[in-house]
């Protein structure tokens, strides 16, 4: 950091909410930086989720972009398909199965980003599910499909429950509603060209073009 504001690069700090401890550190470090030996061309980029351990002046001394999850299922549906392409969506050696499950999967998502907004009423603690949970899952579907012959459902809801989603849960009675809830997504009877999720939302059609969708 001391040698980019010399020379004018920039710096990236990520997932600074992961070491608490050292950011009285970089407080001094912002604190100590002069405005007339400062590099034009420096910047400072920090990332990190909502957590309270912040020092208040990092956060009066720059400015805040902030990334919030979509309202509604339809809106967190609708974001997951756009980072979504005809050809990823046509990879998997089990292409129709994939398609389906997938759509399980960003609906599953979407539910308990919902969810998280109720408080109790949702999780008994309120968790930081993220697009990255996502990622993960889809890729883990799309590889397990891919290696077993035969769908494996509970490989999928154990790395999906129990280690992706689950992974942020402290409470058993969250993990056991996070599990329960899982359930209805990722199980046979969604492969079916008819299925309905809570009389709203139909499977996908084996020959969905994301661009269209668009």
């Amino acid at each position: 950091m001391r040698t980019a504001i010399e020379s004018g690069h920039w710096v990236i700090f990520q997932n600074c909410h992961m070491a608490p401890g050292w950011l009285p550190t970089l407080e001094r470090l912002i604190e100590s930086i002069s405005p007339v030996k400062v590099h034009k061309d420096f910047r400072l980029w920090l990332t990190s989720i909502p957590f309270k351990k912040i020092p208040v002046s990092i956060l009066q001394n720059g400015l805040r972009i902030i990334i919030e999850p979509p309202r509604g299922v339809r809106a967190s549906l609708e974001r997951a398909y756009l980072r979504f392409t005809n050809e990823f969506m046509s990879s998997s050696t089990k292409e129709s199965q994939f398609k389906s499950l997938l759509l399980s999967l960003c609906l599953f998502h979407g539910m308990v980003l919902e969810r998280s907004r109720f408080g109790p009423q949702g999780f008994n603690v309120p968790y930081q599910f993220t697009d990255e949970d996502l990622n993960i899952c889809v890729n883990q579907l799309k590889m397990y499909l891919d290696e077993y012959q035969d769908i494996p459902y509970k490989v999928l809801k154990h790395t999906a429950g129990e280690v992706n989603y689950g992974g942020h849960v402290t409470d058993n009675w969250d993990r056991r509603c996070l599990l329960t809830l899982l359930e209805d997504f990722y199980c046979p009877a969604v492969l079916g060209a008819d299925h309905v999720y809570s009389g709203v939302y139909r499977q996908v059609d084996s020959n969905l073009d994301i661009k269209g969708c668009r």
